[in-house]
């Protein structure tokens, strides 16, 4: 089942880029923007959004968003935003990220996702140690001669991680420690 995302953004050429870049996304439905606030609490009520995708200088309580509609906040960002602001959310996109890395953003805060689908499981610290040297673009056997492990028992860590987290590809995985402050991109290079 599709997702339903509600962008909040005064600026339309910002929500039309969003839009191109969601557009044919099987995870997401986009619905019709919302440019202002002012309307947010009744738009939020009637429309139902799984993900709100809103600029974060716009509102001052995240949590008076939610109210009792659960819903992922994600917030938008292209300038600056104070460190404690963006602890209310559930993730922070930036304007400068490529589309997969936005996609991913909001692929892992849907609660159709991260609740349902991965269980809410955290991963093991072995897992990951698995996951950080996968993000490195190392194979199974360098994996597991690290780690002082089978081949087998990387494949099984692999597996578990892929059911927690909900990601199948490499590179998604690969965002998700990045995202995570599991690895940082330095270490990638």
């Amino acid at each position: 089942m599709k997702q339903r995302l509600l962008i909040v953004e005064p600026s339309e050429v910002i929500i039309e880029g969003l839009k191109a870049i969601l557009e044919g996304q099987i995870r997401f439905k986009v619905l019709e923007p919302e440019l202002d606030v002012k309307r947010l609490d009744e738009r939020i009520v009637a429309s139902r959004p799984d993900i709100l995708l809103i600029n974060p200088t716009l509102v001052d309580d995240v949590a008076s968003l939610r109210g009792e509609h659960p819903m992922a906040v994600v917030a938008l960002v292209y300038q600056y935003v104070e460190r404690d602001v963006l602890k209310a959310y559930d993730a922070v996109a930036e304007i400068r990220d490529s589309r997969a890395v936005i996609i991913e953003t909001l692929a892992q805060v849907s609660p159709g996702e991260t609740e349902s689908s991965k269980g809410n499981y955290e991963l093991t610290k072995r897992e990951t140690a698995v996951l950080v040297q996968l993000a490195q673009g190392k194979t199974n056997k360098e994996i597991a001669d690290a780690l002082s492990v089978s081949v087998h028992t990387v494949i099984s860590h692999r597996k578990n991680i892929t059911h927690k987290t909900g990601i199948k590809s490499v590179a998604g995985l690969t965002v998700y420690a990045m995202l995570n402050n599991l690895i940082d991109e330095s270490s990638l290079l």
